[in-house]
C-alpha cells in the first residue's frame, strides 16, 4: 500500500499532545516534513517523536514545494490557519486543520472556495463529534427518538484555566478571541451537528474580561500554550449568548476560561418533542449522559452506559485519512466552518454593539 505523505505545520502543544501521536499510530502515513517558526522546536520535535528523516522548515511555503505531498496538518496560531490552508489547497494538497477554521468569515470563505476549486479535502478539527456518546446520540436522534429538537444549551466552563496567558492565546490579533473562539467551536459545533445542522440566522451575546490580572489556576489547561510575562491580554475570559436558526430552533451558549463556578465542565443539553438529553463531561475522566422521555404514559429517565474513546482527536484524524485514501463521505463540510465563524464573529459584534446581529 502506498503511504500517504504528510507534513505538520506548527509544533506547539496541540500538535505534540494530540496530532502527531495520531499520525504516528498509522503505518500507512509518513510524516515527511515538520515546520515551525522557532528553529529549536524542529529538532526537539523530530527527536521526541522519532522522525529522523523528516525535513525541517521554518517557512511553511517551503513545505508546500515538496513533491508528492498528500496533506498538511495545520497546528499554528489561529490567525494563520486560513492563509496556510488556502496556499496548500491551491497547490493541490489536502488540508487538515486545527480549530477554529479561521478568524474571520472572509477567510473561512476563502478556505471553502479554495477546497472546492482544487477538488481537495479540507477538514477542520471537530473531535467531539467522534465521542462514543456523540455517536450514540446522533443515532438516537436519527432514529426519531428525540422528535423535533427545538432548543438547547451548551457550554464549557472553567473556574480558572486561562491558556498561554500573555501569549498568542490572549492576543486578539493572533487568536481572534478568547474562550468563545477557543472552546466555543467544540460545543457549539456538537450541538448544531446533533440538531441536524440548521443554518444560524441571528446571534446576540455579551463578553467579559474580569480575570486578566489573576494568576490563580485550578486547570491543567492553564499550562497550555506559551505564557509571556507582561504580555497582551485583550480578549474575553467569559462569553454568553444566544443563537437562532432558520428552522425556528435556538441555542444558549456559555464559554469561560475563568469564572466563579463550582468546577470545570463542558456540556450539551438538547430538548425535543419526544425526549431531551443532557451530556456533561467533568474534565476529570468522568462524564454523564442522560435522556429524559416518557413510555406508556409514564415519565422515564435513561442513563446509557457509554465509555468515551480517550483520544477523540485521533478518531477525527483517522476519519480524514479515510476520506482522502478511501473516498469515505466526510462528516465535516467547509460550509459548516463558514457558519461557525459567522456565529463567533456575530457574537463579538453583538457584545460590542449591544444589539442582536442578523446573519
Amino acid at each position: 500500500m502506498k503511504k500517504l505523505r504528510g507534513a505538520i505545520i506548527g509544533l506547539g502543544g496541540i500538535s505534540r499532545g494530540c496530532h502527531i501521536p495520531a499520525w504516528k499510530k498509522m503505518d500507512f502515513v509518513e510524516i515527511v516534513a515538520v515546520c515551525d517558526i522557532v528553529p529549536e522546536k524542529i529538532d526537539s520535535y523530530k527527536k521526541q517523536f522519532n522522525l529522523p528523516d523528516a525535513l525541517g522548515f521554518t517557512d511553511y511555503k517551503d513545505v508546500l514545494e515538496i513533491e508528492g505531498l498528500d496533506f498538511v496538518d495545520i497546528c499554528t496560531p489561529n490567525l494563520y490557519h486560513s492563509v496556510i490552508a488556502v496556499d496548500a489547497l491551491e497547490k493541490g494538497i489536502n488540508v487538515f486543520c486545527e480549530k477554529p477554521d479561521a478568524v474571520s468569515v472572509e477567510e473561512a470563505l476563502k478556505m471553502k472556495n479554495a477546497a472546492e476549486k482544487a477538488g481537495k479535502t479540507l477538514m477542520v478539527m471537530r473531535n467531539n463529534r467522534h465521542r462514543n456518546t456523540s455517536r450514540y446520540m446522533k443515532k438516537f436522534i436519527a432514529d426519531g427518538k428525540m422528535g423535533d429538537i427545538y432548543c438547547g444549551r451548551c457550554g464549557w466552563q472553567r473556574r480558572r484555566g486561562i491558556p498561554g496567558k500573555g501569549g498568542w492565546f490572549t492576543t486578539k490579533e493572533l487568536s481572534g478571541g478568547g474562550p468563545l473562539i477557543d472552546l466555543g467551536v467544540h460545543m457549539i459545533d456538537l450541538s448544531i451537528w446533533l440538531m441536524g445542522n440548521p443554518t444560524p440566522v441571528a446571534v446576540s451575546g455579551c463578553t467579559f474580561r474580569k480575570f486578566a490580572d489573576s494568576d490563580v489556576s485550578d486547570s491543567a489547561n492553564s499550562s497550555f500554550g506559551d505564557k509571556v510575562s507582561g504580555g497582551t491580554f485583550d480578549v474575553e475570559d467569559l462569553a454568553m449568548g444566544f443563537i437562532k436558526f432558520d428552522n425556528g430552533a435556538c441555542l444558549q451558549i456559555e464559554f469561560s476560561w475563568a469564572s466563579n463556578v463550582e468546577r470545570e465542565n463542558l456540556f450539551v443539553e438538547l430538548r425535543g418533542t419526544k425526549a431531551g438529553s443532557k451530556f456533561i463531561d467533568y474534565c476529570n475522566g468522568t462524564n454523564s449522559l442522560k435522556v429524559f422521555t416518557e413510555s406508556n404514559g409514564v415519565l422515564e429517565n435513561l442513563e446509557p452506559q457509554i465509555v468515551d474513546e480517550p483520544n477523540i482527536h485521533a478518531r477525527n484524524i483517522e476519519h480524514f485519512v479515510d476520506v482522502i485514501m478511501n473516498g469515505a463521505k466526510p462528516d465535516f463540510e467547509p460550509i459548516q466552518g463558514v457558519n461557525m465563524i459567522k456565529i463567533l464573529r456575530a457574537m463579538y459584534e453583538s457584545a460590542e454593539t449591544g444589539k442582536e446581529v442578523q446573519l
